[in-house]
């Protein structure tokens, strides 16, 4: 196995343990606009097929369902998929779970009409693979669609701090890539489809500061695992360096907390 191949597959193995850890419910309710914006641009609607990729416990799944679509969901973390059924369960919606890689997604040629991904399959480490695989099995005239967080977004810097405290391996992509609007149209453009794409964003509010720390502390299992990983120091340093930069992206002016975080809508369509 080369060197990118192992980083890739350790990458994976990193994402799945890292998505166990923390309370993902209550984080995917900070995402639940997101799910709708894509669910609209893509004008998801009754009697379409559509598979959410990449689908944490099913924000856009529910929606498609909800709406009358025919839908399956598929996410990279075991138990992901368990917290997807379990909810999709108790809604009384009929949502097929299955464990899958964005890269290597285990349905037919052409199949859906609609594949959507928000905050999912921007993590895949191989972005072009992503692509095609989404593309794949999405019909001609069907659409792919993706919400995926800015570079420069309050979640894009984030990332960039844990990146530097826990670096990937040197030549896998950068997720927040996706939220670059020249980078994801040249990725689906690549492949022949038509591209259009729109900056929106969700609103992060606490009560305070320490409210909003404290929450993903406990709920984002990636910081969950970066705190069983690193020493105490350095995840002191990693977490001081994220209040900062929450602090010096609070709209509030009450003590609360109130951030916008922009992501970049995608929606490609397949060329017949």
């Amino acid at each position: 196995m080369g060197a990118v191949a192992a980083d890739v597959e350790a990458l994976k193995q990193d994402t799945r343990g890292a998505w166990s850890r923390g309370d993902y419910g209550e984080l995917a309710k900070l995402f639940e606009g997101a799910a709708g914006e894509l669910l609209d641009a893509c004008a998801i609607s009754a009697g379409q097929e559509v598979v959410d990729v990449g689908a944490g416990n099913g924000n856009l799944a529910v929606l498609a369902a909800r709406e009358g679509a025919s839908v399956v969901a598929c996410d990279l973390t075991p138990t992901m998929v368990e917290l997807g059924r379990a909810r999709t369960a108790a809604e009384g919606l009929a949502v097929e779970w299955l464990v899958a890689d964005a890269e290597q997604l285990p349905f037919e040629d052409a199949r859906f009409d609609c594949a959507g991904s928000v905050f999912g399959a921007m993590f895949a480490p191989r972005p072009e693979r992503a692509a095609a695989e989404l593309l794949r099995v999405v019909r001609p005239g069907g659409t792919v669609g993706m919400a995926s967080w800015t570079p420069e977004s309050y979640q894009g810097q984030s990332f960039a701090i844990g990146r530097r405290h826990m670096p990937q391996g040197a030549d896998l992509a950068i997720s927040t890539d996706w939220g670059d609007e020249a980078i994801a149209r040249s990725r689906f453009e690549s492949l022949g489809a038509r591209v259009e794409a729109r900056r929106r964003s969700v609103p992060f509010r606490f009560e305070s500061p320490a409210a909003m720390s404290s929450f993903f502390a406990r709920n984002a299992g990636p910081v969950v695992a970066a705190r069983e990983a690193m020493s105490p120091e350095r995840y002191r340093q990693m977490a001081e360096e994220t209040k900062r930069l929450a602090a010096g992206r609070n709209r509030a002016t009450d003590g609360s907390m109130a951030i916008d975080v922009d992501y970049l809508l995608v929606v490609a369509r397949k060329r017949g």
